[in-house]
Parts: structure tokens; sequence; C-alpha cells
């Protein structure tokens, strides 16, 4: 097993490298960089000619290395990440990356796995519910419900939630963790609550998607694993059939759920970045966006190599999970 986990961290390394490499070409795509940007700016709001805003877009690209071929800044931003742990400078925060991140960071990933867990948790209950009602009235509805959650999309709750929280329900702090009183309050119980009535349209809107999935896929291996021969051969032994499906059926009818978990943090981050940019909570989500129209190249590819990351070190947890879960499956 240790060789299998060794194998496995030093492939990543190269699969980590790879991933950087496509993320600085994508992100080099759009034409122009971030002192094309602030050209822009200069002649829309400083009021001056496009030569003057050119002459000093040139002093600024000059300034941060923009000149410099591109290889030699791909060179740079990853031997910084590799030898220093930093990633780069932003061009618009005027900050370090990897502060602003940090910064951010804590609370994505608590909002990120707090949806998760809620998604999953009840996407398998349910699922597992249903399975063994197969056709009837609440299967249906289980299904009709399972298909509309994950296709409407994510911005548009967003909105009908902000609607209702400033109209309907008078909150005026929507776009803040915390409401005044309680940004620089110590952590108490009054401040926890306050976090969880600021992020509930969050970890809501991020875990829809992941609920309807959960479901759909535990139902479906359920019914398979079901109507299998061990299964048949528990019950002619007269084993009660709460027995038969906790004990036997589930464990192994939640192996593509285990082998899931390795995608599924970076696709609750994703659910998070888009509830996040339309409702204004400042985590990840707001700053890669701004980090794309800003072109603040640094923060879009710091951003997308920890996203790599989290794949890739969730894909090596869910298949050691799976070792645990099933005996039968063993790594060398």
């Amino acid at each position: 097993m240790l060789n299998y986990i060794l194998r496995r961290l030093f492939v990543a390394v190269f699969l980590l490298l790879g991933v950087a490499i496509v993320s600085w070409i994508v992100i080099q795509l759009p034409p122009g960089d971030f002192a094309t940007t602030y050209e822009t700016f200069l002649m829309s709001q400083g009021g001056i000619t496009q030569e003057e805003a050119r002459e000093r877009a040139d002093k600024l690209r000059e300034q941060l290395g923009l000149d410099q071929p591109q290889w030699k800044q791909f060179y740079d931003w990853i031997t910084g990440i590799v030898t220093q742990g930093k990633f780069g400078y932003s061009f618009a925060y005027r900050r370090d990356v990897g502060e602003l991140i940090k910064e951010r960071l804590g609370y994505t990933l608590i909002l990120a796995l707090a949806a998760h867990s809620i998604s999953t948790v009840v996407g398998i209950v349910v699922g597992i519910y249903v399975a063994q009602r197969k056709y009837s009235l609440s299967d249906n509805i289980a299904s009709v419900i399972a298909f509309v959650l994950a296709s409407v999309p994510r911005f548009w709750i967003a909105l009908v939630i902000i609607y209702m929280l400033v109209f309907t329900f008078n909150q005026h702090h929507i776009t803040s963790f915390f409401s005044p009183e309680y940004v620089l309050a110590p952590w108490s119980w009054a401040k926890v609550g306050d976090f969880i009535r600021h992020t509930w349209p969050v970890v809501f809107i991020a875990g829809l998607g992941g609920v309807a999935r959960n479901m759909r896929v535990m139902r479906g291996n359920l019914l398979d694993v079901l109507g299998q021969q061990y299964v048949t051969t528990a019950r002619s032994k007269g084993l009660e059939e709460g027995r038969v499906i906790n004990r036997h059926a589930v464990p192994n009818a939640l192996h593509p759920i285990v082998a899931y978990q390795g995608t599924v943090l970076p696709y609750m981050l994703q659910g998070e970045m888009e509830a996040a940019i339309v409702i204004g909570i400042p985590t990840l989500g707001p700053l890669f966006y701004q980090s794309l129209v800003n072109q603040d190249i640094y923060i879009s590819g710091g951003l997308l190599f920890i996203y790599a990351a989290l794949i890739v070190l969730g894909n090596l947890i869910s298949d050691l999970s799976l070792s645990i879960l099933d005996p039968r499956i063993r790594y060398t």
C-alpha cells in the first residue's frame, strides 16, 4: 500500500505540472494583459489620450514583467511555487497571491465541505429509501425532484434567494459572512449563528446538484445489487429485510459513491463559486471571477492549480477509502 501511495504521489507531480502548463496557456488566450485593462481604464476614467494611456501601460507592463517571454513568466511562476511556496504577485490587489488565497480558502472549504456533507448524506439516504420502493409514488416524486435540482441553473436560484432575503425577510446584509456587529467580535454561539444565517444560501445552492446526483446513483446501484444472487440467498436464509439491505446490499452499492468523492470537492467549489459570485460572499469564487476579468494571471493560475491539486488528492483518498470499504480491493 505504501508503495502504491508513493507511486501515485510521484505521478501527481508530473500531472500537476501538466495542469499548470495547460492552465497558463488557457489564461493567456484572451487578447491583451493586465496592462491592457489598465490602459482601457485610464482612457475611460482618467480622461487622458490614447497615446498617454498606452505609454503608461507600457511602463506598467515593464514594471510587472509582462514584457518578458511567456516561457520566462511561466518558469518564474512555477519556480516560485516549488521553491518558495509563492503563487506570484497580484497586479490588481498589489499583494501576494498566496495571502489573498489564504484569506478566503478557509471559509471556502468550510462552505464546500458543508455542502458536500449534506448532499452526500441526504442523497444516499433518499436513494436507499426509494430503491426499496421502485416505481412507487415516492420514487417517481424523488426522480422528478432530482431532475429539477440537476437542471435549474444555480445563478437563477441565487437570484431568487436574494430577492426573498431582501424583500420578504428584510435581511440587510447578504454580501458578507457576518453582520457589522459581529465582524470584529470574538467567536461565540451568536456569531456562529450569524455566520450560518449569511452563508446558508451558498451551502444550499452548492449542494442541490450533489443531492440529485447522489440519490440517482445510489438508487441505481442499490437496485442492481438487490438483483444479485447473494442477496436472494441472504433472503432465502430468513434474514430480516433491514439486515439484508444495510449489511449486505448497501456497502456494495456505495462503491461508485465513494469513487465519486475524489472529484466532488472541486465540483462543490464550482457550485459555491457560482452562488458566491451572484450573492457576493467573499470566497474564492468572486476572487477567481475578478482575476479573469482583470486578467490577473497569477491569481487565475494559482486557483486553477489548487483545484487540480484537490482533484489529485481527492482521487487518492477515494481509492484508499474503497480499499477500506471493500477488503477485496487491494493496491500493489
